[in-house]
């Protein structure tokens, strides 16, 4: 099919990068932040000592830094950055707004991105379960975010190419659903114009349907189909082959959009929710599993013809990973939200375990293999720094998330069934100090697991910065700007 290849076919001006590059580098630098804090953590679980004095590097105050700086600094950065970069080609137009518009947009997400970690650190924050920013960072936030809208979906309007491809389709279900998302989920009533303070619109069970209507496609909207916009360009650009099946694509955007806004009450099983909701949650939940493998058989069979590719090229083996990681992730899912299931592994570190395959596996992965293919057409060098770099940050990466993912897996099984084994009188056999006596091992383990991404990730700020600086002149090409296409 003529449209199932990304297009970058010649047009006039040149393309508004300054912003994509920006976007780039914050990417790398908040996913450093976000891995070291998330590796502290670990160790602060493993060894309590660690929870220092001061309660600005205590748990509870450096958890949220961690789950944000992962999910929206880094993540979010990958995503801005990409979209940008994808938007402009695909579409042979330079972004709406030029350089004025997409500037503002960096600019006012890194100081979204200042404004919650300081409110998290100094313990500001809605005390909800995603211990959200306070009202006047989610303000700011949706300014940001309309002109992040207006500037994509501008381009979108303004493009040269008729037909639109389909990775801009995800893109743009991603920004317009976190909108909806974060503006409902954040309505509160300040206490007063010059405090911090303020109250949630929803209260009891209604907050608590609300929080997970937006959590569960916060995973939905922002770490899938957005980092599926990631995969249906620079899969089949990196492979240099056309997208498997364009009519699978579209089936499977239109039926993960659909079903994925419904599963949200899977989270609150054997609560106060009514239960025909938690079964709706449930039921949906399973469906998800069939559109979800139909994208990873999509990007999976983009490599037909060029499976070889993966011997030689260590960037494309980031990205056929990921898209691995995300079928594991997407089938484990709807299995831990069935009812019997659930049962056991809720509020254990299974639930740790699944959520960090996800993460690390699929949206942490895809983001390098992304952030590999960009960095030297961006910067116009004639490759990376060095591929065996890249070789090595993959495999050490690996190891780790293997390491990372099983110990909380078998920590988790084992976590929910001590919780459940009653002795012979009917009392419970165990107390809760010795499931977390039971969890020492395993949470060392998830601790050099969580290093070992981290040392990864460091390989891979030392390839990319050789690459923008190489040592030397023959590592750089002696072109002229970038003109679109």
């Amino acid at each position: 099919m003529s449209h199932a290849i990304p297009t970058d076919q010649a047009a006039p001006q040149t393309y508004a990068d300054n912003a994509v590059r920006l976007f780039t580098i914050a990417t790398v630098f908040w996913g450093i932040a976000a891995f070291l804090v998330g590796l502290l953590i670990a160790c602060q679980l493993a060894w309590p000592a660690l929870n220092f004095d001061t309660a600005w590097l205590s748990f509870g105050r450096m958890r949220p830094v961690h789950t944000s700086a992962a999910i929206f600094a880094f993540g979010g950065n990958a995503l801005m950055a990409t979209s940008f970069y994808v938007v402009q080609r695909t579409c042979r137009a330079r972004l709406f707004g030029g350089e004025s518009l997409a500037m503002f947009v960096f600019w006012g997400y890194q100081i979204f991105i200042v404004m919650a970690a300081t409110g998290y650190l100094m313990g500001i924050t809605q005390g909800r379960e995603y211990a959200e920013p306070e009202w006047y960072a989610d303000l700011w936030l949706t300014i940001v975010w309309v002109v992040y809208l207006v500037t994509f979906a501008g381009t979108l309007v303004k493009r040269r190419e008729p037909h639109i491809y389909v990775a801009n389709w995800f893109y743009l279900a991603f920004i317009l659903t976190i909108a909806v998302l974060h503006i409902v989920n954040n309505l509160a009533v300040p206490v007063s114009i010059n405090g911090i303070k303020s109250y949630s619109a929803f209260s009891g069970v209604q907050d608590a349907l609300i929080q997970w209507w937006y959590g569960h496609n916060a995973v939905g909207f922002f770490l899938t189909a957005g980092f599926l916009a990631i995969m249906y360009y620079f899969v089949p650009k990196q492979a240099e082959r056309p997208v498997y099946s364009y009519r699978l694509s579209i089936v499977h955007f239109w039926a993960l959009i659909f079903l994925y806004i419904w599963a949200g009450p899977h989270h609150l099983h054997y609560t106060s929710l009514p239960d025909w909701a938690q079964t709706l949650g449930m039921v949906f939940s399973v469906m998800l599993w069939m559109p979800s493998w139909g994208g990873m058989i999509n990007g999976l069979m983009t490599l037909s013809g060029a499976w070889h590719k993966l011997r030689t090229d260590p960037v494309l083996r980031f990205l056929v990973t990921s898209v691995g990681f995300y079928g594991m992730s997407t089938f484990e899912g709807p299995v831990m939200s069935i009812k019997p299931v659930n049962a056991l592994s809720h509020y254990t570190d299974w639930t740790i375990g699944h959520v960090h395959s996800g993460a690390l596996g699929w949206v942490a992965f895809v983001s390098f293999g992304a952030l590999y293919h960009l960095v030297p057409k961006l910067w116009n060098r004639a490759g990376l720094y060095s591929l065996r770099m890249v070789s090595w940050h993959f495999w050490i990466a690996t190891v780790g998330i293997v390491l990372y993912i099983t110990a909380m897996w078998v920590s988790g099984i084992m976590q929910g069934l001590m919780w459940r084994t009653y002795d012979a009188l009917g009392f419970l056999e165990y107390s809760f100090i010795e499931t977390v006596e039971a969890m020492f091992p395993f949470y060392v383990i998830r601790a050099a697991g969580g290093a070992c991404f981290l040392i990864g990730a460091l390989f891979m700020v030392v390839n990319l910065y050789l690459t923008i600086n190489p040592p030397h002149e023959e590592k750089v090409r002696n072109i002229k700007p970038v003109e679109i296409g």
